[in-house]
């Protein structure tokens, strides 16, 4: 009795145990099955599919018209464009005070989204579960935990309407023999900070891992060929490596993603924010393109495109500038539009999709496409473009232009027919032309342009642009500021950047510390007069701040407690609770529902507070200490040598009568002080303005959350002041 007994308990744990991964598979297969979909894009033309990014849209209670012109803009535009998906990465409410100081979560600014997303999406008259937005880091700003009552994107956004919770959600658009699949990513913080320090995108090893999953699913099921796109939020010179060291772009390079479309920027640094990937990881990339391209002709059977390329493109916001922007892939060849709302809306839209910008092309793909014919004939036979247009088109002109005698020379004119198919889902327009009479070994030698006219006599024309049948990319640069926010890795960077300041800040106080203990060299203003050069004068104002004790050893002490202790305690969520504390390497917080602390979140997103305050507060304070103390010095022998008295006799009550008769003198020649003075207080505001947007930000009390961060370097200043202010 008791084995039958001890074999049914055995039974039901078996039974249970099975039962409970049955129910796990349904689960799992239910969220494969909400986070990736299959649309067939139904009509013609064939092999051709577009779609509409918008980003940064930043809807603020204290800017309607960003929603306003949002609802009456877009709406009608999509309705005009009949894009295939709409993606909306990041940013989709503000999250910040009528000063911008405070950055955290208000519930009316989702109320605002959700209903103007609602009205977009009747306007346009398409359907809802085309519409994919992301969460960016504005509408992370103070969420301590995704779902919880701060959490509005997962209450009013269209993925968390429709169920779409996870952080990875994959559509794949199927035209007549072909796939192309879109994956939209959410790489926020799990444990959202507010502002200022909630700036990158923070991908996690299972969020790379999941990634990976989505672009390699046609990997195995699907002969068809696959144009792969990714989108999300954050650029990738703004996106941290994960706890392995491994980041989106080693992901990307795997599956040979064509592009990777981001906001985050906005225009404020540029509007060509793009960049050209390949393999090798680089903490700097010096322009768009990282390295001349060779072509190596391999057209074997077995030989493939190498898996060392994508485009990364960055797009400008709704917030200012008002932009949308259109993406079309025609048999593989992948072109974009960036279409500008701040005139009004737009009558007449002009996509062209063949041939491409030889800027902004796969390189080494088209070449091989071109060389080993991987690639239909065909589609190199037609210059193609999609045209959109409220009003009836009657005429649509395509133009080509040689450059090569030093100005443009048109070489070719051909009006442009409509692709005849009654279920098209937009316009698209074609001419026949001999691609190999534009084969030239310069990529910039020929420019396109197609200009269109409606019923109306409206006529719109594109932007210039070359082009390069054989592969060959043209030049493409970054202006500086573009540079700095595309071409640098900042993530990586943090921690060299932080670590050599800090070096060279110990440098300057240490060293002349240690040559003034132990040599007995002629560090002092006379030895500078009577040498003349760089070095000696330099050693000459650093040895004399280590000859003002308190100052030094105050600075010393300042730059310890830095590293060792914390700068200061906040608020870091929108919902108040414990005060949470910030080092150089991040804010430690607990973590929901359990007791332990995590440590460091928010790092490198930290580097805009401490950066920030060593290189354009504490280093300038150390430097303009050491020139006050030399200031010093020198008029000190200068004011001896013009009165006649020694330096030994000085200080005595007839100098001091010789002292105010001297006033005048002092007054008139002590100009670099002056001078010093003022760099001081411009230290002083400037640390004082980083302060009052810390304490709006975090809700601190600069008596009690942040005294040695607060009030030390202006009281070192101070009291260097009144050190050097006479001769004594």
């Amino acid at each position: 009795m008791g084995v039958v007994i001890l074999m049914l308990f055995c039974l039901t744990i078996h039974f249970a145990a099975f039962s409970e991964q049955i129910h796990a598979r349904i689960e799992r297969d239910s969220n494969t099955h909400l986070r990736r979909r299959v649309i067939d894009a139904k009509g013609g033309p064939e092999s051709l599919i577009w779609v509409v990014q918008l980003s940064d849209l930043h809807f603020s209670a204290h800017h309607p018209d960003r929603a306003l012109d949002f609802r009456a803009l877009v709406g009608p535009a999509l309705s005009m464009i009949n894009p295939s998906l709409v993606l909306i990465t990041g940013d989709l409410t503000d999250g910040k005070s009528k000063d911008l100081l405070i950055m955290k979560q208000d519930e009316e600014e989702w109320k605002e989204y959700q209903k103007v997303m609602e009205d977009v999406v009747k306007w346009s008259g398409l359907d809802k579960n085309i519409f994919y937005d992301l969460r960016g880091n504005h509408d992370n700003f103070g969420v301590p935990v995704v779902g919880g009552s701060f959490d509005f994107f997962s209450k009013y956004s269209i993925n968390g309407q429709l169920g779409r919770s996870g952080k990875v959600n994959s559509i794949t658009l199927q035209t007549g023999g072909r796939k192309h699949l879109f994956v939209g990513i959410d790489s926020t913080m799990s444990i959202g900070l507010r502002g200022p320090t909630n700036l990158f995108g923070h991908p996690t090893d299972q969020l790379l891992t999941e990634i990976d999953s989505e672009l390699s699913q046609w990997n195995s099921q699907s002969v068809e060929p696959v144009t792969k796109i990714s989108f999300g939020h954050f650029p990738l010179s703004f996106s941290a490596l994960s706890s392995s060291e491994k980041s989106l772009k080693d992901i990307f390079l795997k599956h040979s993603l064509s592009a990777y479309l981001c906001g985050h920027l906005h225009t404020r640094f540029g509007k060509n924010l793009k960049r050209h990937h390949q393999l090798g990881h680089h903490f700097f990339q010096p322009n768009i393109h990282p390295t001349p391209l060779e072509s190596a002709k391999n057209c074997s059977s077995m030989a493939v495109p190498p898996v060392e390329e994508f485009w990364e493109w960055e797009m400008g916001d709704w917030r200012k500038s008002r932009a949308m922007r259109m993406v079309a892939i025609d048999s593989g060849f992948v072109s974009f539009l960036d279409i500008d709302f701040k005139s009004g809306a737009k009558k007449i839209i002009i996509l062209p999709t063949f041939p491409l910008d030889s800027r902004l092309m796969s390189t080494s793909s088209s070449l091989h496409n071109y060389e080993c014919h991987s690639i239909d004939p065909s589609s190199y036979e037609t210059v193609r473009a999609l045209v959109f247009s409220v009003s009836p088109i009657i005429s649509v002109v395509v133009r080509i232009y040689d450059s090569e005698p030093g100005n443009l020379n048109m070489v070719m004119e051909a009006p442009m027919s409509k692709h005849d198919d009654n279920s098209s889902r937009g316009d698209l327009y074609t001419a026949l032309w001999n691609f190999k009479a534009f084969e030239d070994p310069s990529p910039v030698r020929y420019w396109l342009q197609i200009e269109a006219i409606d019923i109306m006599g409206r006529s719109s024309l594109t932007e210039l642009r070359p082009f390069s049948i054989n592969g060959l990319r043209g030049k493409l640069s970054w202006t500086w500021t573009e540079f700095i926010v595309m071409g640098c890795q900042w993530a990586s960077l943090y921690y060299p950047i932080l670590w050599t300041c800090l070096f060279f800040i110990f440098s300057i106080l240490i060293v002349p510390k240690v040559l003034l203990t132990f040599t007995k060299g002629p560090y002092s203003y006379k030895s500078f007069c009577a040498n003349k050069g760089f070095i000696s004068g330099i050693a000459w104002i650093l040895v004399e701040l280590c000859r003002l004790s308190v100052v030094w050893f105050g600075m010393l002490g300042y730059l310890f407690y830095l590293i060792l202790f914390p700068w200061f305690s906040g608020q870091v969520f929108t919902d108040g609770g414990e005060r949470k504390y910030m080092t150089y390497k991040g804010w430690v917080v607990k973590i929901f529902g359990e007791s332990k602390k995590l440590e460091f979140i928010g790092s490198p997103d930290i580097m805009v507070v401490v950066l920030s305050h060593l290189c354009f507060v504490v280093l300038p304070s150390i430097l303009v200490a050491a020139a006050l103390a030399a200031e010093k010095g020198g008029y000190r022998v200068e004011f001896l040598s013009r009165s006649g008295k020694k330096e030994d006799d000085y200080g005595s009550e007839n100098n001091h009568r010789s002292n105010r008769g001297m006033t005048k003198f002092c007054v008139d020649k002590r100009w670099i002080r002056k001078i010093l003075l003022v760099v001081c207080l411009v230290i002083c505001w400037k640390h004082l303005k980083n302060c009052r947007a810390l304490m709006k930000a975090y809700e601190m009390n600069p008596f009690l959350h942040f005294p040695g961060y607060g009030f030390s370097v202006p009281l070192l200043l101070a009291y260097t002041i009144y050190k050097t202010r006479g001769v004594q």
